[in-house]
């Protein structure tokens, strides 16, 4: 057998042995070489990066069904942050403003670096971002959708290595299934799942659920990370969905396959090994409802990195929205703007001297409650047609997306001190959109919540003690039992400053 050797006899047998010594040495030797070379090399050279691993011990939906609770989704469009489905960490309650902090780029760890065979056999995963938490792979990929499992198989030996990633953008985010991501530590591990069907496009894995069915959510948190993350593909991407919701895909069907040309594939009713060359796990999310391009995967030829300005150029052409200028005002058009009015909580409660007030200042006004059944194409193409918007802080501002660059966004803040929420939710995404933002801050004579409560009351005299108490207490106060009634007289600057924007064009 192969570890056998039998004895021989006289001069040839001597010669033999003297023989296979030598070429144990000169074996030794190469072997020691290869040691030392291969460890500058991984100290010069790193081609996987890895982050945060921990070491282990020794269109059409494929496979999807039909979603029993679509209805109940639908009514949750429009409704006010679920904060209770979050689960903070003492060190995030400390901050009650709703915004997330902005995302710098990974920390890579490049001591657990490895050289690799090929250029393209790489890992770069990163679990302490503030907000997300992804791996991106290139290489042998195989992915098992009900296990939820992707395991990466090197091209050469490797170390053995594990992570948890929940697809989700938030990574806090209760009810999301993590994805477990590991890297073999050699080709021939017999723990790598054979191929059952091999894609030639890359691949995005993500989840639903969540916070999804909330307007603004719908955008933030899944439709411009998902296009931060696959735009550079052109089309050619496969995506890889786990907690499903069909009438999600259903309502953003359009959005969806514009990003992607294939299928989209349920995880998990999908029990076949999908092999790729190319896979990213979880979505990214830079900052609430925008894209910082730095942070953003580069594409094409020339390496354009997509910004928030190209994502509603990609909308404006998805709805075939005709606009892409505001109006100037003129005495044939006057400029044209769209009063959301919320159905419940920050209601405007006095519309009518509002929009008296707007049409003084030289607009043409329409007032519209947003419905949460309304297709998306007949939502974008009636924003398009106005050139500002006019809202107090929710999700309906959200709608900022199908604007023509240039337009005017007013966001009424309400009262209680939310100004950083509302400018990180809205404030800095609608600049990043090309637009021009205005805000109108609620006074305490403005809110409802005074003749409710009285002048003495926390909730009215100390905004910051209720900060200092928790979320739960902002959003129970200022966000969910006020309504507010604007001074016209002191929004009336307000208004002209968004008229002149208009006429400066």
């Amino acid at each position: 057998m192969g570890g056998e050797t039998k004895p021989g006899r006289g001069i040839k047998s001597w010669a033999q042995r003297h023989l296979n010594a030598g070429f144990a040495a000169g074996f030794l030797l190469v072997l020691l070489t290869y040691l030392v070379v291969s460890q500058q090399f991984a100290a010069t050279a790193p081609n996987v990066v890895t982050t945060k691993g921990s070491r282990v011990a020794d269109k059409r939906v494929i496979g999807g069904a039909g979603d029993a609770g679509l209805e109940k989704k639908r009514e949750q469009e429009w409704q006010p942050k679920v904060a209770a489905a979050v689960e903070e960490q003492e060190s995030d309650k400390k901050d009650t403003s709703g915004a997330v902090p902005t995302e710098e780029s990974p920390k890579r760890d490049d001591a657990d670096a490895k050289p690799s065979a090929e250029p393209t056999d790489n890992v770069v995963c990163n679990t302490d971002g503030p907000v997300s938490e992804t791996c991106d792979l290139d290489g042998d990929i195989r992915v098992n959708g009900s296990a939820l499992s992707v395991t990466f198989v090197p091209s050469i030996p490797s170390e053995l290595r594990e992570w948890k990633i929940r697809p989700y953008s938030r990574r806090t985010m209760a009810g999301i299934e993590k994805v477990t991501v590991t890297q073999l530590d050699s080709p021939q591990d017999p723990a790598a799942p054979a191929c059952a069907v091999t894609h030639d496009a890359p691949a995005v894995l993500f989840a639903l659920g969540g916070l999804t069915g909330n307007y603004w959510h719908d955008f933030s948190d899944v439709l411009v990370p998902l296009f931060a993350a696959s735009r550079r593909y052109g089309g050619d991407v496969v995506f890889l969905v786990s907690n499903i919701q069909p009438w999600w895909l259903g309502k953003y069907e359009a959005v969806v396959r514009r990003l992607s040309n294939h299928d989209a594939v349920d995880l998990g009713r999908d029990a076949t090994v999908r092999c790729f060359r190319r896979l990213t796990v979880g979505l990214r999310l830079h900052k609430e409802l925008t894209i910082v391009p730095e942070l953003s995967p580069p594409g094409g030829p020339d390496g354009h990195r997509v910004t928030m300005a190209d994502f509603t150029a990609f909308l404006r052409d998805t709805y075939a929205l005709p606009r892409a200028a505001p109006a100037s005002p003129s005495p044939e058009r006057k400029p044209r703007l769209l009063l959301i009015q919320r159905p419940h909580y920050r209601r405007l409660e006095n519309v009518p001297e509002v929009k008296k007030a707007a049409e003084a200042a030289g607009f043409e006004v329409t007032v519209a409650s947003p419905r949460a059944d309304a297709p998306v194409v007949e939502t974008a193409r009636m924003v398009n047609s106005h050139d500002v918007i006019l809202g107090v802080h929710g999700a309906g501002l959200t709608n900022a997306v199908f604007l023509p660059p240039g337009a005017v966004v007013i966001q009424v803040v309400p009262y209680g001190k939310l100004e950083r929420m509302a400018r990180v939710d809205f404030g800095e995404p609608v600049a990043d959109m090309g637009l021009k933002y205005l805000e109108y801050g609620v006074a305490a004579e403005e809110s409802t919540l005074l003749e409710m409560l009285g002048r003495e009351h926390p909730v009215i005299k100390d905004p910051d003690a209720v900060h200092r108490s928790g979320w739960d207490k902002v959003a129970e106060w200022y966000l969910g039992k006020q309504d507010v009634r604007i001074d016209v007289d002191r929004f009336a600057p307000t208004l002209a400053q968004a008229m002149e924007h208009l006429r400066q064009r």
